[in-house]
């Protein structure tokens, strides 16, 4: 099997408005392998605009409750504005099944519920370099 190697840093778009978690989240990619470059923004509305003037992104990082603009409509956006999105993990403290099921409807890579302490954050970060950033293929980026 061919491994993937992204290109160096890997670009994360992290879209998370609670300062805590952004910091967790990002402390605990610093024990990953890969050197991760994070843009973080604070809404849906901000992340829209992120997205579609930045065109290298090799993952995002979402929380699904977001003021101005919630995950569900970032989501729906990207779904039906860009060809090829890079690979959407929601990430979010929520385990209801319309979140998770809405999410997947949405066109979400992935449902991760947020970790309850630095520890599980660290290994939620290590399991998503190991398959996401490692191992999972990407589509090529558009010409």
């Amino acid at each position: 099997m061919t491994q993937y190697t992204p290109t160096e840093p890997v670009n994360v778009l992290l879209v998370e408005d609670n300062p805590g978690d952004a910091r967790l989240t990002k402390e605990a990619f610093k024990t990953t392998d890969n050197e991760i470059e994070f843009h973080t923004v604070t809404d849906g509305k901000e992340a829209t605009e992120y997205v579609f003037q930045r065109e290298e992104l090799d993952i995002i990082l979402l929380d699904l409750n977001l003021p101005r603009m919630d995950g569900f409509t970032f989501l729906e956006q990207i779904k039906r504005e860009l060809d090829y999105p890079p690979p959407v993990l929601v990430l979010s403290s929520s385990k209801t099944e319309s979140d998770i099921r809405g999410s997947y409807e949405r066109a979400a890579n992935a449902y991760l519920t947020k970790p309850q302490s630095p520890d599980e954050f660290d290994t939620m970060a290590q399991a998503i370099e190991d398959f996401w950033i490692e191992s999972a293929q990407h589509p090529p980026a558009p010409s």
